[in-house]
C-alpha cells in the first residue's frame, strides 16, 4: 500500500569505441485498491537520456520510450508467503531526438516475490511485441533479484535487468551489486542507492 518515486541514474561505456550513456529512469509505482482482496498495481517507467557514439557521429539527449506496467496483485501473501502479480505492459513512443523506437508494443508482465527474515527474493519479467510503427519488436525482459536487510535500514541487493532480442537472437545481460540506506528527511522517508555494475554478455557495440 506504499506509493514510491524512485529516481535511478545510470551511467554506462562503452559503446563502440568511446561512446557513453546518462540514463536517468522516473519510475512512479502507485497500488490502487480495486477490491477487498485485489490492488492493482501501476509502474511508469519514463527515461530521461544523454548519450554519445550509440549512434555514430551523433550525440543526442532527451526523452526515451516510456514503459507501463499494471500488475493485478493479491493484497495477501498465499499460505507459502509468495507475493505475486500479473497484467499487462506497453512500450510507449516517447522518444525524441531520434533515441526512441518510434513503435508501439504491448505483451504480459509478472512479479513475483518472498520475504523469509532479512531476505527478499524474486524476479520481474515481460515480454513485448510491436503492434505497429518503425521498429520490429519482439523483446523479452528478466530482473532476478536478491537482497539482504543489515539492519538499521540498510540494504544489500543483486540483480541483473537482462534482455533477450527474439529477432537478433541476443542477450544483453548486466549483473548489479548495490548498497541502500533508508533516512528521514523531515516528515519523508527516503532510500539512498549506490551500485556499480558490469555486462555478463551484450551485443556487438553495446555496453560493456
Amino acid at each position: 500500500a506504499m506509493i514510491s518515486v524512485p529516481f535511478q541514474y545510470n551511467y554506462s561505456r562503452t559503446y563502440g569505441d568511446d561512446g557513453h550513456k546518462n540514463l536517468l529512469n522516473i519510475q512512479p509505482v502507485v497500488p490502487i485498491s480495486i477490491s477487498k482482496d485485489w490492488n492493482l498495481i501501476s509502474r511508469t517507467i519514463v527515461p530521461i537520456i544523454q548519450q554519445k557514439g550509440l549512434q555514430p557521429g551523433k550525440s543526442q539527449f532527451g526523452l526515451g520510450d516510456a514503459t507501463q506496467s499494471f500488475w493485478f496483485s493479491p493484497k495477501e501473501p498465499t499460505s507459502s508467503g509468495l507475493i505475486w502479480g500479473v497484467g499487462p505492459a506497453a512500450l510507449l513512443p516517447t522518444g525524441t531526438d531520434g533515441i526512441g523506437a518510434n513503435t508501439w508494443a504491448f505483451g504480459p508482465t509478472i512479479i513475483a516475490l518472498k520475504q523469509e527474515g532479512p531476505w527478499t527474493y524474486g524476479f520481474l519479467m515481460n515480454q513485448l511485441w510491436d503492434i505497429g510503427g518503425d521498429a520490429d519488436i519482439s523483446s523479452m525482459f528478466i530482473q532476478p533479484f536478491l537482497a539482504k536487510g543489515l539492519g538499521k535500514g540498510r540494504t544489500l541487493s543483486l540483480n541483473s535487468e537482462t534482455t533477450y532480442n527474439w529477432k537478433t537472437k541476443k542477450w544483453t545481460t548486466p549483473v548489479n551489486l548495490a548498497y541502500s540506506k533508508v533516512s528521514k528527511w523531515g516528515k519523508q522517508m527516503v532510500s539512498n542507492q549506490v551500485g556499480a555494475g558490469l555486462y555478463l554478455t551484450s551485443p556487438k557495440g553495446g555496453a560493456d
